[in-house]
């Protein structure tokens, strides 16, 4: 039987907001895992809590070392950086399950339900998210604006959304995702917008119509930043444009609020890459809330859990959007979990990411082509980390 014997984090000042995890067996084989924010609380949980708890167990006992880390002495369900030190665990697991097995993820998930998934481009900065100080959402960007390089997609949507859609066009991308409103929020803490914000946020919008008509699907980011009344007006004022989604529009910490919302518009609604655990999808698709279903798999309990909301969203007859735009492990577990999931409806991916850091951790990226995204090759995950990664003098590892 084999038995956990070791565990690493590794964190590295390049990408600050970002914690890895490595889980070995006594073979010497190992699975990574990732998830961000918090590094340093995450981190202080899995080498104080949760390796004590699992080093001995076998690792292929999955269900039950999730079960044993969610529940960990505490009598009410964890949230916040315990779920993502989970996230991370449980993603680790199952690539050290399917190294163990010789089989990669979407197999042991159940199999391809699809050879491949369309995807759409999240129009983020390099450093979006990653390594940026708190203020990160302020844009165009200026912060790490990187004018001479081809994916700044960010500043692009800003300036000059139109040619950023024809960009992507070129690269047979057909599906967009841009946050123009974010830049208004702060103004009022998201109490109040004013027309002549809302006039400035459509701007992007209409010149990618102008520009490539109804070519590209656009999804509109909202980032939880507006109150109800708000997140209506700007509902209102774009439905013209005809976006495929809204995303997160209120704050997800009232879903009675958010059902309201979905019904005071025509146009989908997606949420959420804050909620975590099954308990709160649940009740997300019991009061009718949302139209499609978006989990981060680093956040919201791991592989594990984002099996189990995909299928209860497909008892609702919803579909399911993984979200991407932390790192480059989250990026392929999510592809292998829309490669499988019967209900899958698009992949986010980020090409300002996908084409430089995620290259510099991980050895291999999975085929990006005409607009979709293939199944990644190897086993497990179906990567490892670069050598250059880990021999950088940025990168640190503590053990247990």
């Amino acid at each position: 039987m084999a038995k956990i014997t070791k565990i690493e984090t590794l964190t590295n000042s390049k990408y600050s907001k970002i914690i890895w995890v490595k889980i070995y067996d006594e073979s010497g084989e190992y699975g990574i895992g990732e998830t961000s924010w918090g590094p340093e609380t995450v981190e202080t949980h899995i080498l104080t809590d949760i390796a004590p708890q699992i080093i001995g167990e076998n690792p292929l006992n999955i269900e039950k070392l999730w079960v044993d880390i969610c529940k960990l002495g505490i009598t009410v369900r964890p949230n916040g950086a315990e779920v993502r030190a989970l996230s991370a665990i449980d993603i680790a697991l199952w690539d050290l399950a399917g190294k163990l097995t010789n089989q990669p993820l979407y197999q042991m998930l159940g199999g391809l339900f699809r050879e491949k998934i369309k995807i759409y481009n999240t129009c983020a900065g390099y450093s979006y998210g990653v390594n940026r100080p708190g203020t990160y959402r302020n844009i165009p960007g200026s912060i790490d604006y990187k004018p001479e390089s081809q994916y700044e997609d960010q500043h692009a949507f800003m300036t000059d959304a139109g040619k950023l859609a024809e960009s992507l066009l070129s690269e047979e991308v057909t599906a967009m995702k841009i946050w123009p409103f974010d830049q208004f929020a702060g103004k009022t803490n998201g109490e109040f917008i004013s027309s002549e914000d809302i006039d400035k946020g459509l701007e992007p919008f209409q010149k990618i119509r102008d520009a490539v008509g109804r070519k590209m699907d656009i999804m509109v980011e909202l980032h939880s930043m507006w109150n109800l009344p708000s997140a209506k007006r700007i509902a209102k004022a774009l439905e013209p444009i005809e976006p495929l989604w809204y995303e997160d529009p209120i704050p997800m910490d009232n879903l009675d609020a958010l059902a309201d919302y979905k019904r005071s518009t025509r146009i989908p609604v997606t949420a959420s890459e804050t909620l975590t655990l099954r308990w709160s999808f649940r009740e997300l698709f019991e009061k009718r809330a949302v139209d499609i279903c978006m989990f981060d798999i680093c956040w919201v309990g791991g592989i594990s859990e984002a099996k189990k909301i995909s299928t209860m969203a497909e008892a609702y007859q919803l579909p399911i959007a993984p979200h991407d735009c932390v790192g480059p492990i989250t990026f392929l577990s999510a592809i292998h979990m829309s490669l499988n999931a019967p209900n899958a409806m698009i992949q986010e991916t980020v090409r300002a990411y996908n084409n430089t850091w995620y290259r510099d951790i991980i050895e291999t990226m999975p085929k990006i082509e005409s607009g979709f995204v293939y199944p990644p090759k190897g086993i497990g995950i179906g990567t490892i980390f670069t050598e250059k990664f880990m021999e950088s003098k940025d990168t640190i590892i503590k053990t247990v």
